[in-house]
């Protein structure tokens, strides 16, 4: 089965979840929840579930919980795959 990591830059308290685009390797997202008792990392990881059409128990954060640069395990996808489904249309 195929799995990837992917590199993040997060930004807590936007006004919605939404993705930016890629700064290098790292993938810019923007979430609503607010950095407090890993409410932004939940909310970080369901929004990325659903963008890749995945199971929640299939992304897992792997590195950078209390830090805006993240890294996160994905099940089932390869990152070719991840960095089609995330890239922005405008990008």
């Amino acid at each position: 089965m195929p799995a990837c990591t992917l590199e993040l830059k997060t930004i807590p308290r936007a006004p919605r979840d939404e993705i930016v685009g890629w700064l290098g390797t790292a993938l810019k997202i923007k979430v609503h929840a607010p950095a407090v008792d890993g409410r932004a990392n939940d909310a970080l990881l369901q929004f990325l579930a659903e963008r890749l059409a995945l199971p929640r128990r299939a992304v897992r954060l792997i590195r950078g919980e209390k830090s805006p640069h993240k890294a996160v395990a994905i099940d089932g996808l390869s990152l070719a795959a991840v960095q089609a489904r995330l890239t922005p249309p405008s990008a």
